[in-house]
């Protein structure tokens, strides 16, 4: 009953986030999703709950197939291309780290994401609120 409730609460928290997010922060909270779900599903792998470690790496695979959509080519060029081949890589090494039950492989991918999550979190506010101003977006609104 009391983890029902906790988890009600955080879902719920989530949404309030959400609702007052930004697209740059969302992708941030994209990106420490998959990162939080590869922790979890290491900690499967460990204890051998290999449901719970399918599910946890299907989550984070399925964030980031999200942001791999959410790729402007337009006005991305080889940046994003370079983010396109490498979300892909990454989708695929968590196939591998599914069916070969690999923590190893989960570190790999756990690091290549903090490492973009790393640049994308550097990105200046005054920047951010360029952009989004640029693209007809408000940025206080979300």
């Amino acid at each position: 009953m009391y983890n029902a409730k906790v988890k009600n609460y955080q879902k719920e928290a989530l949404k309030s986030r959400i609702a007052g997010a930004d697209r740059y922060e969302i992708i941030q909270m994209l990106m420490a999703g998959a990162i939080e779900k590869m922790v979890f599903a290491k900690v499967a792998i460990d204890k051998k709950h290999l449901e719970a470690k399918s599910e946890h790496l299907s989550k984070a695979s399925a964030i980031i197939e999200a942001l791999r959509g959410c790729l402007d080519f337009d006005a991305g060029g080889e940046v994003t291309e370079n983010l396109y081949a490498l979300y892909s890589y990454m989708i695929d090494r968590l196939v591998d780290a599914t069916v070969k039950n690999d923590s190893a492989i989960i570190d790999e991918v756990s690091a290549l994401l903090k490492e973009i999550k790393s640049g994308w979190d550097a990105i200046p506010h005054e920047i951010r609120e360029k952009t989004l101003s640029e693209n007809g977006i408000d940025a206080n609104v979300g």
